[in-house]
């Protein structure tokens, strides 16, 4: 027996392995399953190349437990190690047996996944001991055993080994005992070498019979050597595709359509993405794709690697370049990974513009399912625009799409306001704003339907890109309003005028919403009363959800426009009946005010043309009273008129129409409206 001190440059390199080397302590089954691959792989390049005469036999890589012994054994039948390799490779730390071997068959050997040095110590993050039982391929090769307890020192001796490979056991542990289930191994074989390229074995396969689960003689392998990546897109069909995607995510959806990815220069890099099928919400996860090196996962934390907006895709990315052990620094300062992202992004730039061009009408179909996509790589990868806007669509409210150009040509004509501006109309709810649309559709206005989740943060960003544009919800105003063709007319109606007051005042106290009243000329035949919301200040509540920073916004009111229709026959009736009914009573009040505005205007004259300090104070105190005075008045008013309308159904009945078409009318509200609707046609 030989005793050594394995080479290392600090005495402390097992808890640095411990606890740092790699942040999940799962990772060991993929390391050491990964170099019994390796070895395996090896031994493929030398059968191929000549060098290894006999036949390679069952080259399975087999994972075993012994609870009783409390270990884990890898074993495999790839090309061993002899003593002096032990010494080479295991002895020195971070030298690495895969780089050597790269070096010699560079050619050849592209498959072979360890070159990172430490992969095998990771056993010492669940292990008090690990041993080395190897034979070598190598004629007249003698089996040994390596046996270290997690210090330094290490022992070496002969062994029996009847045939070429290596067994590495773990003697886990007490703190890691959960290593030792059948089902841990179970999920970290089928998380970390799912798609390995020599077939791993763990356990035997198991079926039902006389209602238990009993083992079968065939061995249970839990991966597939073969994924559809490695594969040539031109030996795949579309159920190919389906069936591989049904294999990662068992439970999802089948994905609208797919992207092979296949380069190897200036990097290598072979995968899959697939475009999943979504509701309408912002439902997405990322870390949906996962990051294999030469078939050995290593991430589903992809951030870094492909663009930001593509990591709601799903499916897989394999890169050789890219390490095991990999960083978020890494990630960050690697020029391979930031050449991968830019590949990346036009190949699916490049796929979505192929299907709109081949077949737009299939990719106007996918277009409400894949538009989420397209729209969040505008909003937040600047150079992304440029690339999507020849294939992003408009939708309008009857199911039509447009290019950005298409549509900017087809409503120029009928929607350029008096600055040159092109107003793009739209809704978020085709039914709850049905009567908004049909009243812009018959003023020969196209209107858009833009009910995606990120759409209110593009709107802002479209009016930015496109010269000359804004963007209008078709219900932030009255239909005549909506694109100003001339310089609109004064309000018609004073805000203290009776008309006015009678709603105003029978308003219902809304959390977080204020009601405007004003009256316009319409039309005889237009709706009696209509509310509209500013169209700037719901935006920006709308991007308050989508940006923290904006947060302050949606604290704020929500700013409803009540419209009276001055033409409408009811409107009319209503006004009439309110004058004559609180005539008496408001006469002097006008009197009063009347006076009270003379004198106001009597001293803002007198003061003018005056500094501040030029002002006499009983001056001041006199325009100050006279406002008071004003206000006090105004308050008599609206108390006669609110005294007069609390008791027209009417006008409350009006008022809840309104409402209620703009889901404003709940609870006892409605339950008022609904008695009162039966009341009037008794």
């Amino acid at each position: 027996m030989a005793k050594g001190n394995i080479g290392v440059t600090t005495e402390n390199i097992f808890p640095v392995i411990k606890k740092f080397l790699y942040s999940d302590h799962d990772i060991f089954l993929r390391e050491i399953v990964s170099n019994a691959c390796d070895a395996t792989q090896k031994l493929r390049t030398l059968a191929q190349r000549g060098e290894m005469k006999e036949d390679m036999g069952d080259i399975t890589v087999r994972v075993s437990l012994n609870k009783e012994a409390g270990t884990l054994t890898v074993s495999d039948r790839g090309i061993g190690m002899t003593e002096e390799e032990i010494d080479k490779y295991i002895n020195q730390i971070a030298f690495s047996s895969a780089n050597d071997f790269l070096d010699k068959y560079k050619e050849d050997a592209n498959a072979i996944i360890g070159h990172f040095g430490l992969g095998f110590y990771s056993a010492f993050m669940v292990s008090n001991k690990v041993e080395i039982i190897t034979k070598s391929w190598k004629e007249g090769s003698k089996a040994v055993k390596w046996s270290c307890d997690g210090s330094p020192e290490y022992s070496i001796e002969d062994a029996e080994k009847a045939e070429r490979g290596t067994d590495i056991i773990m003697y886990i542990d007490d703190e890691c005992k959960e290593f030792l289930e059948e089902n841990k191994i179970q999920e970290l074989l089928s998380k970390y070498c799912h798609f390995l390229p020599v077939s791993i074995a763990f356990g035997k396969k198991k079926e039902w019979k006389d209602g238990k689960q009993v083992e079968t003689e065939e061995d249970n392998i839990i991966n597939n050597t073969t994924p559809l990546w490695t594969k040539k897109p031109a030996d795949l069909k579309d159920e190919d595709y389906k069936q591989f995607y049904r294999e990662l995510y068992p439970m999802a959806n089948e994905p609208l359509f797919w992207i092979h990815l296949n380069v190897d220069y200036p990097f290598n890099l072979t995968g899959v993405l697939y475009f999943p099928k979504v509701n309408n919400q912002f439902e997405l996860q990322k870390n949906k794709i996962q990051l294999y090196c030469n078939q050995v996962f290593v991430t589903d934390s992809v951030e870094g690697i492909v663009p930001d907006f593509l990591t709601l895709l799903h499916g897989v990315i394999d890169s050789p370049d890219i390490p095991l052990n990999v960083s978020r620094s890494y990630l960050q300062s690697d020029s391979n990974v930031k050449k991968i992202s830019t590949y990346i992004t036009k190949k699916v730039s490049d796929r979505l513009q192929s299907i709109f061009k081949q077949d737009r009408k299939e990719f106007e179909s996918k277009w409400d399912d894949i538009k989420i996509f397209i729209h969040y790589g505008m909003l937040s990868q600047p150079d992304y625009y440029d690339k999507a806007k020849s294939y992003a669509l408009l939708k309008d409210t009857e199911g039509k799409y447009f290019t950005y150009e298409e549509y900017r040509d087809l409503v120029k004509a009928e929607q350029t306001d008096k600055d040159g501006n092109v107003i793009y109309l739209y809704a978020q709810n085709r039914d709850a704003q049905y009567s908004y649309i049909k009243a812009a559709q018959d003023k020969g206005y196209n209107v858009l339907l833009m009910d995606g989740e990120l759409d209110a943060a593009m709107l802002g960003m479209l009016e930015e890109k496109q010269e000359k544009t804004r963007f209008v919800r078709v219900d932030s105003d009255t239909v005549n309003r909506l694109i100003q063709k001339e310089d609109a007319n004064a309000t018609e109606v004073s805000e203290d005028s009776v008309l006015n007051l009678i709603f105003q005042t029978q308003m219902p106290k809304l959390n977080k919403t204020e009601f405007h009243v004003e009256a316009q000329s319409l039309g005889a035949e237009a709706a009696p009363i209509t509310i509209t919301q500013s169209e700037y200040m719901r935006r920006m509540k709308e991007m308050a959800r989508l940006q923290p920073g904006m947060s302050f916004y949606g604290d704020m009111p929500d700013m409803m426009n009540i419209i009276l229709n001055t033409d409408n026959a009811i409107i009319k009736r209503i006004l009439s009946d309110g004058e004559t009914a609180t005539a008496d009573a408001l006469k002097p009040i006008e009197q009063e005010l009347k006076g009270l505005d003379a004198r106001r205007q009597v001293i803002e004259q007198d003061q003018k043309d005056k500094k501040w300090d030029e002002i006499s104070q009983e001056s001041k105190d006199n325009l100050e009273q006279t406002r008071k005075d004003i206000e006090a008045e105004k308050a008599k008013k609206s108390d006669v008129v609110a005294e007069y309308a609390k008791g027209n159904q009417t006008v409350h009945q009006l008022i809840d129409l309104a409402l209620l078409q703009n889901g404003l009318l709940q609870g006892e509200a409605l339950s008022n409206f609904i008695k009162r609707s039966i009341d009037l046609i008794k």
